[in-house]
């Protein structure tokens, strides 16, 4: 005898545990929704988020930093023009800082060209680079004769090796994760965009309303 009551009284448990959902759905700011998918939409037609920008700037720095260095090494050694003879026409691995320049080159052109032109969304361009440097830096130092040559023997390298690592960090722990972090955002306010739209529907027009023809009295 108690099982239609006992039935009863767990679908309106059922019920009463989904109106916290409804009322959440219910207690979202349409308004607000709409200004997140836009301003998230806006950046997407601007092509490139802020994180990655400021990455792209530091790539830059890089080269423009590593290059500056070199200039001064080799207004140090006797002048630009004879240095610069000495370590591009007749290179010479041991000795040479003119490697080190075409590394930050070969970084430059490789990461800009994956993360700000193609928008790369992996890891995998800048663990390459990094990879690249830290190997030839490494095989520069233990074979080349860079330490018998002054600071910058090594300044260029060591400038060189942690420039490369804090590109890998930051890609890796800024800029990847948040972009990642904002699309999942901005599928979450278009869902709930989306379930406001079903549940709050248009306030309806005035032509929707009307009022049926006076009936004959009597009728």
């Amino acid at each position: 005898m108690n099982r239609v009551p006992a039935d009863a009284e767990n679908a309106h448990s059922s019920s009463v545990e989904s109106c916290p959902s409804l009322r959440d759905v219910h207690s979202i700011n349409p308004a607000q929704l709409m200004a997140r998918i836009e301003s998230y939409e806006g950046r997407e037609k601007k092509g490139i988020s802020d994180v990655r920008r400021t990455f792209c700037l530091f790539v830059t720095f890089d080269l423009l930093f590593i290059t500056l260095l070199w200039i001064i090494e080799l207004n140090v050694k006797g002048g630009i023009e004879t240095t610069l003879e000495k370590e591009v026409l007749h290179y010479d691995y041991s000795s040479s800082y003119f490697d080190i320049f075409l590394l930050a080159v070969f970084r430059f052109k490789v990461l800009i060209l994956a993360y700000a032109m193609c928008r790369l969304r992996h890891w995998w361009a800048i663990a390459f680079t990094t990879a690249v440097t830290s190997a030839f830096l490494l095989a520069k130092v233990i074979i080349s004769q860079l330490f018998s040559q002054g600071a910058f023997g090594y300044v260029l390298p060591i400038i060189s090796f942690i420039l490369a690592w804090i590109e890998t960090w930051f890609l890796d722990f800024k800029v990847l994760p948040q972009e990642a972090e904002e699309e999942n955002r901005f599928l979450i306010a278009q869902d709930a965009s989306e379930r406001a739209a079903l549940l709050h529907p248009g306030v309806l027009s005035d032509g929707q309303f009307y009022s049926p023809p006076e009936s004959v009295a009597g009728n």
